[in-house]
């Protein structure tokens, strides 16, 4: 797993020796076509899509799903699991059958916690891959609520 690890981004920056590190603490797993879990789900894992694509969908509370993102290979889902929340913000969906790996989010904050200067440079590279999601949401939320102001002729 580690030549494939190496070329992931997530990981680039960080010595043959710190990849192995943390790749000890990954297991492989194949993700079916369908959910990997809903929001509201206990967040238990990070994962990082090895092959296939896995569509990240938000549910507001008050309007229809949202798709923020379709992660594909290298990429990262299920963020919740390192943030801190008992629950995933969202939902992960394979579109197809996945190869995966994933880790526990406790043990990714103990790694970080014991190797401060590989859990800085994962870090940085998760929050670069989150916040990449929410801007490509942008213009699905303005599209949903352009169609309720359009929809919306009365004026109070």
């Amino acid at each position: 797993m580690l030549s494939t690890l190496k070329d992931i981004s997530l990981f680039q920056g960080l010595s043959v020796d710190e990849i192995r590190l943390v790749e000890s603490l990954f297991e492989p797993r194949i993700c079916k076509k369908g959910w990997v879990f809903e929001q509201g789900d206990p967040a238990r894992y990070l994962y990082l899509v090895l092959e296939g694509i896995v569509e990240i969908r938000y549910k507001p509370y008050d309007g229809p799903p949202i798709t923020i993102t379709r992660v594909k290979d290298g990429g990262v889902f299920g963020w919740s699991a390192i943030a801190g929340n008992a629950v995933y913000t969202s939902g992960a969906i394979c579109e197809e059958d996945c190869q995966v790996v994933r880790i526990q989010g406790d043990l990714l904050r103990k790694l970080c916690v014991k190797h401060p200067e590989i859990g800085a440079t994962l870090l940085d590279r998760l929050a670069d891959s989150v916040s990449m999601r929410w801007q490509d949401s942008h213009s699905q939320v303005r599209a949903i609520l352009s169609q309720g102001v359009s929809g919306d002729t009365n004026v109070d």
